[in-house]
């Protein structure tokens, strides 16, 4: 009998940086396409592309595309709440909701990603749970390598397939 809760996960980073300089690396298409995709196109609800450093409000929805994909591997989704501070929730398709809560903890900043309501047939289990939760552990770790090192660990190359950073 399986004790894994399937339909859910929680992934966590330290990251060394204020709190505000982790929150603006969500809440901005600058900051997502910093560490994350390599597009991030939020739009309010009248359809007007917001500005690379002005931040997302609730409803705004976005259009993502990856590092080492065609146009064709994209995501739309809608932002679901934020404090303009700290916490960031977000729909993800057919994978669910995420949320993310930074914090300090034991004298440092923790990223917390909890991806929920995923699906739980075998596709969910699979390409959601098993396969996000992958994925969010490497964008996780390319956020504080960029944050405190300015390194990219992304594959920007669509030639390489099946490669861990894209």
């Amino acid at each position: 009998m399986s004790t894994i809760d399937w339909s859910r996960f929680v992934t966590r980073i330290n990251v060394s940086a204020p709190i505000e300089t982790l929150y603006l690396a969500w809440a901005t298409r600058a900051g997502m396409e910093s560490w994350f995709v390599r597009l991030s196109e939020y739009r309010n609800n009248d359809g007007k592309e917001r500005a690379a450093e002005e931040q997302v409000i609730v409803g705004d929805t976005y259009k993502w595309l990856w590092h080492g994909y065609s146009d064709e591997a994209v995501e739309h989704g809608q932002i679901l709440d934020l404090n303009n501070k700290d916490y960031f929730k977000f729909s993800f398709g057919k994978a669910g909701i995420c949320s993310v809560n930074i914090r300090p903890e034991e004298g440092e900043h923790i990223v917390e990603l909890i991806q929920e309501d995923i699906p739980i047939d075998e596709q969910g289990k699979l390409n959601f749970h098993v396969g996000c939760k992958t994925g969010w552990t490497f964008y996780l770790a390319n956020l504080k390598s960029i944050v405190e090192g300015g390194i990219d660990l992304r594959n920007k190359n669509v030639k390489l397939k099946q490669v861990l950073n894209s």
